[in-house]
């Protein structure tokens, strides 16, 4: 049995600032996705020039945030907030949904790809090996916060959390980071490093992380405020469905317009 090392949430102090961990990890996740896309850029393997990932960086970063944060409210805690309005903009008191902020980077692929003319399918090819970074970094941050840990168990790696009561758990948020975050990020920039039908990137990326969370919310303790839901699935799983689908018919399409021309 290990346990959790108690990391304090605060990075740095200075003053009244304080630099967070896991705004840390946003800031080293939004950092590398920059750094592989101006590389895949110059490396002539991508439809943007520089110019307009700067454009697309700046409105992927809005969405994640507001998505995001809009995504938990309305997911997970939709009668909480609508009791309680202002605590929505009370983004330091935690609170950010995958899903939210995948549907907001959606939205700024969507208006990036008609203000500059770019296909939006070959767009989302582009960006999607760049994010599962960003996915390991922000779920090594939920484990420095001794957050969203998992079910309790018995394996030898179980481990306690200050706020996860006497009995281990496994280190779920671990789980997900190499999952969703290392082992996705493998698959696709292998898979994209040659030219690839076009939504299939896209699509892979839809299908590998949606099953790598579906799989590891097995081990992870399901939201205290919601449990199991219906078919005894959490809701990260029901909203995992809808990205299995999509990206397996985006498979699909994009590997049958090749065997149709």
């Amino acid at each position: 049995m290990l346990t959790h090392p108690n990391i304090d949430p605060v990075a740095l102090a200075i003053g009244p600032l304080a630099i967070r961990w896991y705004g840390l990890m946003y800031l080293i996740g939004f950092g590398a996705a920059w750094w592989l896309g101006r590389r895949r850029i110059n490396q002539g393997h991508a439809p943007i020039n520089l110019v307009q990932f700067e454009d697309l960086m700046f409105w992927s970063i809005l969405g994640v945030i507001l998505g995001g944060r809009i995504g938990y409210v309305l997911f997970y805690k939709p009668v909480y907030y609508l009791a309680h309005p202002n605590e929505i903009l009370f983004i330091w008191q935690g609170g950010m949904s995958f899903h939210g902020g995948f549907l907001g980077v959606l939205i700024a692929l969507y208006w990036i790809a008609r203000r500059h003319q770019i296909a939006w399918l070959k767009l989302g090819d582009f960006l999607a090996p760049l994010v599962p970074i960003g996915l390991a970094t922000g779920r090594l941050g939920n484990f420095l916060n001794g957050e969203l840990w998992g079910r309790v168990t018995d394996v030898s790696w179980g481990m306690l959390f200050r706020d996860g009561g006497p009995m281990p758990r496994h280190p779920s948020q671990l789980y997900e980071m190499f999952a969703e975050g290392v082992l996705l990020f493998v698959l696709l920039w292998w898979y994209s490093a040659r030219p690839r039908p076009t939504g299939s990137v896209g699509g892979l990326f839809l299908l590998g992380y949606g099953l790598a969370r579906f799989v590891c919310e097995f081990a992870r303790e399901p939201d205290a405020f919601l449990g199991v839901l219906s078919l005894g699935m959490t809701m990260g799983q029901w909203l995992c469905l809808p990205m299995l689908f999509v990206g397996v018919m985006l498979l699909m399409r994009s590997h049958r317009s090749i065997s149709v021309s």
